[in-house]
């Protein structure tokens, strides 16, 4: 249970300060800045790494534990407990800002900018690219160390400084449904529900083929 542990209170801390910058910025005319909310969510996934990924491999994000599962990196058995916590502490961290911040009706959900289809490409590529670098960074199902931390983290921050002024940049089927049904706001969330699992699920054939498995060497014993 450690690693359930670990995967609640990573989702948590990332949505709680990720969309508490929403939040905050809402709540305070603007001071956070676009930007800022962008560095602040690479920022805290970056620090979730390093502080959860010995534990539970700092998943954080149900898509990322689907797509491990499908590439044979993680364990099936365990998927239930890692989707179960991460969904989990993404609640509770939109329950906890709807108590402090009771009169901001959002709490920082993914909300299209423009069309569901727009948003709906958005994500399926931004998740796709984002599960590629972890692919690439991590070890077997586990987001550690220097590399990964900082990787992972520069992904995130990037995609939502230039993508969430038109989807969200959720890239996190946890992230977006806490505050969609702390708020209520339940229209949309079927795209940051699907997409970003399809991203993810995506990012394996690729990966596949930009980095092939070795070849056995022909045995040299026989003649």
């Amino acid at each position: 249970m450690r690693r359930g542990l670990a995967e609640f209170l990573g989702t948590f801390t990332l949505v709680f300060a990720g969309t508490g910058a929403i939040v905050v910025n809402q709540v305070q005319s603007g001071v956070v800045t676009h930007p800022g909310i962008a560095a602040v969510f690479g920022l805290i996934v970056a620090a979730m790494i390093y502080t959860f990924g010995d534990v539970s491999g700092a998943h954080l994000n149900p898509a990322v534990t689907l797509a491990f599962t499908a590439a044979g990196r993680f364990p099936a058995r365990q998927v239930p407990l890692y989707l179960a916590a991460q969904f989990l502490g993404a609640i509770a961290a939109s329950a906890l800002l709807w108590h402090l911040f009771p009169g901001v009706k959002t709490l920082g959900a993914t909300l299209p900018a423009g069309s569901a289809q727009q948003s709906f490409i958005f994500e399926v590529i931004l998740t796709l690219i984002l599960m590629l670098v972890i692919l690439q960074v991590s070890t077997g199902a586990r987001e550690k160390g220097i590399t990964a931390g900082l990787a992972i983290g520069a992904t995130v921050g990037l995609e939502a400084l230039f993508a969430g002024p038109i989807c969200g940049a959720s890239m996190n089927p946890a992230r977006s449904l806490g505050p969609a049904l702390v708020s209520g706001r339940l229209a949309e969330i079927w795209i940051y529900l699907i997409a970003p699992t399809l991203g993810a699920l995506l990012a394996i054939p690729l990966h596949r083929i930009l980095h092939p498995a070795p070849q056995p060497t022909p045995s040299q014993d026989n003649p």
